[in-house]
């Protein structure tokens, strides 16, 4: 496994994200020895939900007002519908998300987490997969969406569900090392 010993990683939700779509990345990458933070539009604790059902709290390590894109060497976007919609209406998630795409580090995002990708503006021109309930908003935003475990284009690393994060995570870990 890759050594990511030094590197920090945000990770951006509020309440609403798929639990297993921040706990598995962030296990992962703390594993190959990254440091993984948790921001959010909020201070205090996010809610996460294992599909339709409220799942734990989970503290917040940074609101994204306080946090600066420059002190991450990269990004994690959860999905969960409530997540995903909620978050393409903050500024500072989408000011967060240009900033890191702007320095080209990476940016994963998992299921719904496309959400906040279409409302920054920066999917136009890339391929990228998601849920499949998104496939609309990312080809009106510009965007080529494929049906594919994890698509990586550029500096970003999308995949569409749950089922894909052993892929999803290997392949954040991959860019976070490159």
């Amino acid at each position: 496994m890759a050594s990511l010993e030094g590197k920090r990683i945000a990770v951006v939700v509020t309440d609403g994200f798929e639990q297993i779509e921040l706990t598995s990345p962030k296990q992962a990458l703390e594993d190959a020895g990254a440091r993984v933070d948790i921001l959010s539009d909020r201070s205090g604790t996010v809610q996460g939900m294992n599909h339709h059902e409220k799942g734990d709290a989970f503290e917040v390590a940074s609101t994204l007002d306080a946090a600066s894109a420059a002190d991450y060497d990269g990004l994690v976007l959860p999905g969960g519908v409530a997540n995903g919609d909620a978050l393409r209406l903050v500024k500072e998630a989408q000011a967060f998300l240009k900033d890191i795409d702007a320095a080209r580090k990476p940016v994963a995002i998992i299921c719904h987490g496309g959400w906040l990708a279409v409302s920054t503006g920066l999917v136009a021109g890339r391929t990228m997969t998601s849920w499949p309930s998104l496939q609309d908003d990312i080809r009106n935003a510009g965007g080529t969406w494929v049906d594919r475990e994890v698509v990586r284009d550029g500096t970003w690393i999308t995949s569409r569900k749950p089922d894909d994060l052993p892929a999803f995570n290997e392949a954040v870990i991959d860019a976070l090392a490159a």
